[in-house]
């Protein structure tokens, strides 16, 4: 058997391979924003409560960071929403076939194809041929091949294309990262709103128990003739809205129980879901805060973002390195014979080696065209990009913002709620002496229940507030590879 020289073919391969280019755009990484702050339009007061959290440098933030609200249910949610959510389970799958079809595309780019091949036939061919029209022969024939091809990547365009599907695979597992973050922030959210909703619920329930009682006693003062009936239609006007809008916090709370099982991966009407209050929560003494020059790195939908402009500059390649020769070797061995024995036997062997070239010439413009495409998709990608690092800093700025006025609004709140407890503790105190009457006590109590209302609506937003701010900075994602940064200092707005 006459085998042709595998080391000389190699080499002259590997030499090929020496001297091949790649042409197209090389992609690097956008440089970090270089602006040291995030926001300028901060308001200049400052709260004094030592209960409100403090903003601390740090160089990461925690993955799980919904602890910091140091309840036990809610960290068992959320990981129950990690676990079962089927937009993750898609996310993941979409990763895994992202990931295989580069495996495939690898495959066939890196190495040459191989494939063996056994044939037998049984033929019947005409003596005609041969002079003799009556005398045919019949016969078989087998024949076992082995093929091997290989495309010579001369200029990169094989290259350019694992790229592409490299970036896209870095796409597809920064989605999903994206995924995981705003799952456990709706999670969190719902919660809160859940908890916010229910003691709203009480506190209206509580000021229509008062109003109630405040309008018995209205109505037997104007029956005695002491008051003017427009006094007692103006108290039936605001126990009437403030019963109308119990049934619309009902509802939100329902349905904000039905967003809560289906982030979790449950039917609304088989979740098994804890009845949350604010009180299960903890506002934490520090948020941790990362420097802007790593805010890039850290949210998945700005790597993300990158990931598509990584893809648009190896389509430029690829564009690219369609205008330039295709380089194809091919090569076969064979054995034939007309008897299965003989079919290695020597003098039974055939071989071929091949190479092509093919040099576009002439298509109408077509490919000069395709590469400005590239170009212009190239540079969509870039703008694209930068807008994804602008809406990133607005939502940390937004939620910083959000943070420092809800904090003040929270003290304020607070403030009022003390001075309603002391008025609704004096006019009881009154009422038992018998100095004021029922009536007065009535609406001390009405008093002390729309303060209780705006407590329960500020802290619930000083919760959201933070879980904004832990989203916009990218929430825990350790995916990322930004540079080493001094942690545990104070951090001003």
């Amino acid at each position: 058997m006459n085998i042709p020289s595998l080391p000389a073919a190699a080499s002259l391969l590997i030499a090929c391979l020496l001297t091949a280019c790649v042409v197209g755009p090389d992609f690097h990484s956008p440089e970090p924003v270089g602006s040291d702050r995030y926001s300028n339009e901060l308001p200049a007061a400052q709260h004094e409560s030592a209960e409100l959290p403090r903003l601390v440098a740090s160089d990461s933030i925690p993955e799980e960071w919904w602890q910091i609200f140091k309840s036990a249910e809610l960290v068992r949610l959320v990981r129950q929403g990690l676990e079962n959510s089927p937009t993750l389970a898609a996310a993941r799958a979409r990763l895994e076939a992202s990931q295989e079809t580069l495996n495939a595309d690898t495959g066939y780019v890196l190495y040459p194809s191989v494939d063996a091949g056994l044939d037998a036939a049984r033929k019947k061919i005409s003596g005609a041929a041969f002079g003799n029209p009556g005398n045919g022969s019949i016969f078989s024939i087998y024949n076992a091949s082995i093929n091997i091809s290989y495309a010579i990547d001369f200029f990169g365009g094989s290259s350019r294309y694992l790229e592409y599907g490299q970036a896209l695979v870095d796409y597809d597992a920064l989605q999903l990262q994206a995924a995981r973050i705003t799952l456990a922030s709706n999670i969190v959210t719902a919660a809160i709103s859940e908890a916010s909703l229910r003691e709203q619920v009480a506190a209206t329930e509580a000021i229509i128990a008062a109003e109630a009682g405040q309008l018995e006693i209205t109505e037997k003062q104007f029956e005695l003739g002491a008051i003017p009936k427009a006094e007692l239609l103006s108290q039936r006007t605001t126990l009437a809205q403030t019963r109308a809008a119990l049934p619309a916090l009902h509802k939100a709370l329902a349905q904000t129980r039905h967003l809560l099982a289906t982030l979790t991966g449950s039917l609304p009407g088989e979740a098994e879901l804890p009845e949350f209050s604010l009180g299960d929560f903890s506002h934490p003494e520090e948020i941790p805060l990362t420097l802007p020059s790593r805010l890039t790195r850290q949210r998945p939908d700005v790597r993300a973002a990158e990931a598509v402009l990584h893809q648009a500059s190896a389509q430029v390649g690829i564009a690219t390195a369609n205008l330039y020769p295709n380089i194809k070797l091919s090569g076969s061995y064979a054995t034939e014979a007309t008897r299965l024995g003989d079919l290695f036997s020597a003098g039974s062997s055939v071989w071929g080696l091949g190479a092509g070239l093919v040099q576009p010439l002439f298509h109408g413009g077509e490919l000069q065209a395709r590469k400005r495409a590239a170009i212009a998709d190239f540079n969509q990608a870039a703008a694209s990009y930068r807008q994804s690092v602008l809406d990133a800093f607005k939502d940390v700025a937004d939620a910083l913002l959000a943070l420092e006025t809800d904090s003040i609004r929270l003290q304020l709140e607070q403030q009022s709620e003390q001075l309603a407890t002391e008025t609704l503790a004096l006019v009881q105190e009154q009422h038992r002496q018998g100095a004021v009457s029922y009536l007065e006590l009535l609406h001390a109590r009405r008093q002390y229940q729309q303060s209780r209302l705006g407590v329960i609506q500020a802290e619930a937003a000083l919760y959201a507030d933070t879980a904004a701010l832990m989203y916009a900075l990218g929430s825990g994602w350790q995916g990322h590879d930004a540079e080493e940064q001094p942690a545990g200092t104070e951090k001003q707005l």
